[in-house]
């Protein structure tokens, strides 16, 4: 299962739990002249703690489906000829790494292999399965539009349960048209990050921070299907690799167009960044207005509710933290 995948069925709760930043260096000990720091070291005699983990990465050790992401916090000093290691020089740089806690175990024949197409309720063992949309086991139909038949047979039954007449004029294609609008506002299922970002990384020596704010949100609340939308705002510290700025709100799409609780979609922009770039720090604000709270309930119609995930400087640094903050808040 690949870790956009992973992301989609996690709670914010677990997402809290895999965001393992303690290791980060302290605000005291970090240094403000970012121009002179250095994101990882490495040698023809010996790597860093970095590199080894950015290698368990590209060899495909994360599609085991127990990936988590970890803030690496020092480097290891490279090793000179003689067997002694020397420290690195110069101020060290944090960086976010996603990092799988086990390796990959070869099939030996005797278990199942994930079928390279999907299954269908046509497939031997599966005739008597109602929903193909299973991310871990690519178990979904051609086409999400497969799904609208039976989504517009619910709807039906939704009228009819409200005491309307689904046959009168206004009603006769309003089930297809909710099955359709249900399925745009759901359209992340279908997303995912490697598809969005499609080589949009670029190398760049900058290690400033890029801010990207007031990104339009429309998500869905999974507690009563009803609307939440508002604005979402990006900052991370490049380690020289930077994303292009669409792609963050693309990222924000991908995650806000699922059923949501505004905690979760936080934390998810947060790490799929940090998956993207692997940057010195994330930070993430979101401000949303829910319509289950000004609708139904309490009705109160001028509340906001405001979430952020801040990851490595982001978080040790109050210097860093404060500098976003007050872009975030600029007008």
């Amino acid at each position: 299962m690949s870790f956009t995948r992973q992301l989609s069925e996690m709670s914010a709760s677990e997402l809290n739990d895999a965001i393992d930043d303690t290791n980060f260096p302290q605000a005291h000990i970090l240094s403000r002249g970012r121009n002179n720091s250095v994101c990882s070291t490495s040698s023809t005699s010996g790597t860093s703690s970095l590199a080894a983990a950015n290698d368990d990465v590209a060899n495909g050790s994360a599609a085991t489906g127990q990936s988590t992401v970890q803030a690496t916090a020092t480097v290891t000093g490279t090793t000179a000829a003689g067997g002694d290691e020397v420290a690195p020089s110069g101020p060290v740089r944090p960086r976010l790494i996603l990092k799988s806690n086990s390796s990959i175990v070869e099939n030996d024949g005797t278990q199942p292999i994930t079928p390279m197409t999907p299954r269908t309720s046509t497939t031997p063992g599966h005739e008597n399965c109602t929903f193909h949309h299973d991310l871990e086991l690519d178990h979904k139909p051609p086409t999400r539009e497969a799904l609208l038949p039976d989504m517009a047979r619910s709807y039906r039954l939704l009228l009819g349960g409200l005491g309307e007449n689904p046959d009168r004029q206004g009603l006769i294609k309003t089930p297809e048209r909710a099955a359709k609008a249900m399925l745009y506002f759901t359209k992340g299922y279908d997303q995912n990050l490697e598809d969005v970002l499609n080589g949009a990384v670029f190398d760049e020596d900058h290690d400033e921070m890029v801010v990207v704010k007031d990104i339009e949100m429309f998500s869905m609340c999974e507690h009563h299907l009803v609307p939440f939308y508002g604005k979402v705002s990006i900052g991370y510290l490049p380690c020289n690799k930077i994303l292009g700025l669409s792609k963050l709100a693309r990222i924000v799409e991908i995650f806000s167009r699922r059923l949501q609780v505004q905690e979760r979609l936080t934390k998810q922009i947060a790490v799929a960044v940090t998956q993207a770039v692997q940057p010195a720090g994330v930070a993430v604000v979101v401000e949303g207005v829910h319509m289950c709270m000004v609708m139904r309930g309490v009705q109160k119609i001028n509340s906001k509710t405001v979430t952020s995930t801040m990851l490595g400087v982001f978080r040790d640094d109050p210097k860093t933290r404060e500098e976003f903050l007050n872009l975030v808040n600029s007008k």
